[in-house]
């Protein structure tokens, strides 16, 4: 078939779509079994080479479902059902399809009632996308996401930032995102470890930042180790500077110290606001 000839199929198709979808409109509520063709690998063996075409199509589809469910009136179930598998026969159809694997993550991950809640989902379709694009390294940075944000595991993202920074064309500022995630989950040695091979580095604000960090590691140790006399000797020790000078105040929140709002190390790694 000549391409203009599959130009005109392809636009006749599309009509003929939209003037069956005026007359039947789709149901409000989607459910799984309305997903009339489930198998990928069906649907790509049917499509006769429309496979790029059919995946904008699905894709278009999946946005729809999640619109639907995310702005539902009050006292509709909110199901998300379609979502994973219209995104999985999107990217099946184009395994290439960059927005659906990175959007379609996001949109997994949502929480509850805004989305699915499925970051288990959001892996699974990010993985897909890694299987097909080995040296695509959003996908990556995109995956150690969903692991920091959505299951907070710190030293899984960690890993997958620094993977993800030693790939062509990464930016250089993944490698300083995994050392600061691998300090907020408790990590240090492995943070000290990363921050002083950035301190090394040719850019200057990279070694600026790498210094910076590892002085707020130095800090955390003073914590630590001010907290751990109090604990184990049943004893309040004298108020201990910071390495830039400042004293360190106390956290309500935990009756340990932590860095003041005016020190030049604030905020530490986690630390989302002054303690009040």
């Amino acid at each position: 078939m000549k391409p203009a000839i599959g130009a005109v199929v392809c636009l006749t198709g599309a009509v003929s779509l939209h003037a069956v979808q005026d007359r039947w409109p789709a149901p409000a509520v989607d459910r799984p079994e309305l997903l009339y063709v489930r198998s990928p690998a069906a649907m790509k063996r049917a499509l006769l080479g429309y496979d790029a075409f059919a995946a904008d199509v699905y894709w278009i589809r999946a946005l729809q479902h999640f619109g639907s469910e995310r702005l539902s009136p009050p006292g509709h179930v909110r199901t998300y059902s379609l979502l994973y598998p219209l995104l999985d026969l999107t990217t099946t159809l184009d395994p290439y399809f960059s927005i659906a694997y990175r959007f379609g993550a996001i949109f997994l991950g949502e929480p509850y009632p805004g989305g699915p809640g499925r970051p288990d989902l959001a892996i699974a379709l990010l993985k897909k996308g890694i299987a097909a694009q080995p040296g695509k390294w959003q996908y990556l940075q995109d995956l150690g996401f969903v692991y920091y944000w959505h299951l907070r595991d710190h030293k899984t993202a960690a890993a997958t930032f620094q993977q993800a920074s030693g790939m062509p064309g990464a930016p250089n500022w993944l490698q300083p995102l995994a050392a600061v995630t691998l300090a907020e989950g408790g990590q240090r040695d492995a943070s000290r470890a990363l921050w002083q091979q950035l301190a090394k580095a040719d850019e200057p604000w990279l070694r600026d930042s790498a210094h910076l960090r590892l002085t707020q590691l130095d800090a955390m140790e003073i914590m630590d180790a001010w907290s751990r006399v109090r604990r184990e000797r049943g004893i309040t020790p004298p108020m201990p500077l910071d390495p830039t000078g400042t004293p360190f105040v106390i956290d309500p929140a935990t009756g340990g110290i932590t860095i003041a709002r005016e020190s030049k190390l604030f905020p530490l790694p986690g630390q989302l606001q002054p303690p009040r």
